[in-house]
């Protein structure tokens, strides 16, 4: 596959991640950035960028997780996010790649956390300190699409904040 197609993948993942910044319901949310972890992770494997495209299996799995969070009671447990918390962890060992690796582990750490919150202003919160380490990450394997994505993610975070009120987030979402 050529440099640019492989580019080319990472964009359309982008447009999923910009989409999902500007919704205000939790679950929307999380449905947009499964689709974009989605296309995301296909660029990392092609890459042979191993961590962040397994972190992002796992994002995926986590955002499913949460968005069956009302149907599948046992999700609200934090075990369950422990239990996923434990997959990451292990996964990043199994891929290890050096220091390399724990930049995407500390994304889907933090943000596995924050989303477990149930609350947009955790939500958010955790995504503005997660997503530096996707920047940093996706600027050393040359994932452009990542870099933009990352650099538009922050800003979108920083947009729906003004757009919602950083006081309005602070209440548990009403779609779950």
């Amino acid at each position: 596959m050529s440099e640019l197609a492989i580019q080319a993948i990472g964009f359309v993942g982008v447009a999923f991640f910009i989409a999902s910044y500007q919704i205000k319901s939790n679950r929307a949310l999380f449905l947009c950035q499964m689709i974009g972890c989605l296309i995301f992770c296909v660029q990392f494997f092609i890459m042979g960028a191993y961590t962040g495209a397994v972190s992002l299996i796992i994002n995926i799995i986590r955002n499913l997780l949460l968005v069956k969070r009302k149907d599948w009671k046992w999700v609200e447990r934090k075990s369950t996010m422990l239990v996923i918390l434990a997959l990451l962890t292990a996964m990043t060992i199994y891929t290890w790649e050096g220091v390399i690796s724990l930049l995407p582990f500390i994304m889907v750490a933090v943000t596995t956390i924050g989303y477990w919150s149930n609350n947009a202003q955790k939500i958010r919160l955790s995504q503005f300190i997660g997503s530096p380490c996707v920047l940093l990450y996706d600027i050393l394997i040359r994932s452009w699409g990542g870099v933009l994505n990352e650099t538009i993610t922050l800003l979108s975070i920083i947009i729906s904040v003004i757009r919602f009120g950083w006081k309005n987030m602070g209440k548990p979402d009403s779609d779950f």
